[in-house]
């Protein structure tokens, strides 16, 4: 079987690629070795695990109302965990579906198999499926490689015990166990503990890093390490090593190490979380020309073509952020590419997002970024305590900030900790990509009483110009 262009993998940028191609007249055949379309971030991960935290959410929220506004709902809500297990599913099932249609009516043609590389235009088909062609290959003209990332668990974690889990396995919610100790203070993990504690589990997380989300400005963080901290009562171990898993009597027995917590205890479950690694292994790229980094990551420039002329990446194995959204602009950009245009991946700014409550984004630089890179940069910040539509809410320890260019006054980054951080970030994506000044955002009216005020009012700080607040700052004109 021949088809000029494959797509290895059936994920969020492989689909994306697929569908585009498509639709610029390709003839296009996804290779997918799981029975549906969607992979790990609709099948097991950014979909499902905002599913869950949506009813999260709503525990939290109504437990507020009993607390702050007098409503009260008697005792705390019984959970079905079979019943969230089956609406999480069904909402699974429900995207799969139009996934499978879409490909259907652009004619794409799906192979449920696990594909690998006899050469640089020959994919070998493994599997018992009715869809996988006679003699077990495919040849191309290109392939796009899009299998995504999969946990990485380090072996000594690795023990055999249905009790350890990775993101996938706490997703599948096999209970709500009494006690959970979460491995990794990162947003997979902390997202993962804000679903399991307001499910009810007694959560305990570990961190190495001296704080929790590393990666993200410590001023965003600390809003939220300070709900974690009440969720975990005081149970949050960061310099922390973990040094051994063992079970012992249907529990894991987890031995510690650092100054802030030394010794051994016991949880019914343990979930790991300290990161994914792409996968390329296994899949006889060492057949083809492509060029893989010490991390496992495939080298590629701006158009997403690697060293072997046939053979583009996208997504996860085409290196950080390991993100799905970049990875949908980055499929787009290969099968344009591939289609004849004149197309590259050339981005300023890709958000993330950590959907814990409250939520986390930035775009553009951190302040990190920007101090490393040399880049002057300038940090207005608007307290939520200042909005009239945050202290409705009850949400007032959130924060928007600005990095500006002192000397162009335009936006070079932006962070937002609070509730619908994920929703208001896209303001100021656009912002930075479109090279926006300070007083293109202040001068932009903004609807009252709205939390995306803060993104206007932060900048009127940057002036000395925010109603409510008085921090006077000799008058900054705009930028050539």
């Amino acid at each position: 079987m021949h088809s000029p262009l494959v797509v290895l993998g059936g994920g969020p940028g492989g689909y994306a690629a697929a569908f585009l191609a498509a639709d610029e007249g390709l003839d296009v055949t996804i290779v997918e070795a799981e029975p549906r379309l969607g992979g790990t971030c609709l099948l097991r991960g950014c979909i499902p695990s905002k599913a869950l935290l949506h009813v999260s959410k709503i525990i939290s929220e109504v437990e507020e109302l009993r607390q702050d506004w007098g409503v009260d709902y008697g005792d705390r809500p019984n959970i079905s965990i079979d019943k969230v297990r089956e609406r999480k599913d069904q909402v699974i099932t429900t995207l799969t579906g139009g996934l499978g249609q879409l490909a259907k009516r652009r004619n794409v043609t799906i192979i449920q198999a696990r594909g690998s590389f006899i050469d640089s235009t020959t994919l070998k088909l493994e599997g018992d499926h009715e869809s996988i062609p006679e003699g077990g290959q495919i040849t191309f003209d290109h392939c796009i490689l899009a299998t995504g990332s999969v946990p990485a668990i380090p072996p000594a974690f690795n023990i055999g015990s249905d009790r350890v889990m990775d993101s996938t396995g706490a997703l599948a919610l096999p209970d709500v166990p009494k006690s959970l100790l979460i491995i990794g203070g990162g947003y997979i993990g902390l997202e993962m503990l804000n679903v399991y504690a307001g499910f009810g589990s007694k959560c305990t997380v570990v961190e190495m890093a001296d704080r929790l989300l590393p990666g993200a400005d410590a001023d965003l963080v600390k809003p939220l390490a300070k709900r974690i901290d009440k969720l975990c009562e005081g149970r949050v171990l960061t310099g922390t090593k973990v040094g051994s898993l063992t079970e012992v009597d249907d529990q894991i027995e987890v031995t510690f190490e650092g100054p802030n917590h030394f010794g051994h205890d016991r949880y019914d479950r343990v979930l790991v979380s300290i990161g994914r690694r792409p996968v390329t292994r296994g899949l006889g790229l060492e057949n083809t020309s492509v060029v893989i980094t010490d991390r496992g990551f495939v080298e590629c420039d701006s158009q997403q073509r690697t060293a072997d002329p046939h053979i583009f990446v996208i997504g996860d194995v085409a290196g950080d952020p390991m993100l799905a959204h970049k990875a949908t602009h980055e499929g787009r950009v290969a099968a344009e590419v591939i289609s004849g245009k004149s197309s590259q991946f050339d981005k300023v700014a890709i958000p993330a997002v950590v959907f814990t409550d409250p939520e986390i984004a930035w775009a553009g630089f951190t302040e990190e970024e920007a101090k490393k890179a040399g880049r002057a940069y300038q940090v207005e910040a608007y307290p939520w305590a200042a909005s009239g539509r945050a202290q409705a809410l009850g949400i007032t320890d959130g924060l928007t900030k600005w990095l500006v260019d002192p000397e162009s006054h335009r936006v070079i980054g932006c962070g937002i900790v609070g509730t619908g951080a994920g929703e208001l970030i896209a303001e100021a994506v656009l912002a930075i990509e479109m090279g926006c000044e300070m007083h293109d955002i202040t001068d932009s009216i903004h609807p009252h009483p709205t939390l995306s005020e803060t993104l206007m009012n932060a900048g009127e700080v940057y002036f000395g110009t925010a109603t409510e607040i008085y921090k006077p700052r000799k008058k900054v004109g705009k930028g050539s």
